[in-house]
């Protein structure tokens, strides 16, 4: 049996508020990236030099509980995103990972339906192997208490994107 799975950036209503206050409660002042580079939640790219950016607090598990009144408890993180500061045309195709993002070590975690961790997964895939992932993702789901996966870059803990079982 073949689990699909759909990645999600971070839907344009959830942008919308976290440029007017981030989910940590305050407005962020959006700044002219000068050099690029940076890994953009909105639309699954990196930043190019001169785009006007935005870096956020967000909490994904607090807006998916809000969604679906979950529990998530003391799993509810709220950390560091990039995204650009005035409304963009989201990703720029389909919903695979998006290897654009991808960097050699990344974190999936799975959560259950309530919102706990069911575990994770380390993977030091590089870049132009990124699309192995989807095998990892694919084994992953292969439970069937795996709601969604995050995934987070190891280096500095933030989230990256989220699958969620279609």
């Amino acid at each position: 049996m073949t689990t699909t799975y759909e990645v999600r950036a971070i839907a344009p209503t959830v942008l919308k508020q976290l440029r007017e206050r981030d989910d940590a409660g305050h407005a962020r002042t959006p700044v002219t990236d000068p050099e690029g580079g940076a890994p953009l939640r909105c639309c699954l790219r990196h930043s190019e030099a001169g785009e006007r950016i935005v870096l956020v607090s967000y909490a994904p598990l607090r807006r998916w509980a809000a969604e679906t009144d979950a529990e998530p408890g003391p799993y509810d993180e709220c950390g560091p995103v990039f995204v650009h500061a005035e409304e963009c045309d989201g990703p720029a195709s389909g919903t695979g990972y998006p290897v654009e993002l991808h960097g050699a070590r990344r974190v999936l975690r799975a959560y259950a339906g309530q919102g706990h961790i069911l575990g994770g997964r380390l993977i030091e895939i590089p870049k132009e192997r990124a699309a192995e992932v989807d095998d990892a993702l694919h084994e992953v789901f292969s439970d069937p208490e795996v709601a969604f996966v995050h995934v987070r870059a190891v280096e500095f803990g933030c989230f990256m994107v989220e699958a969620r079982r279609q």
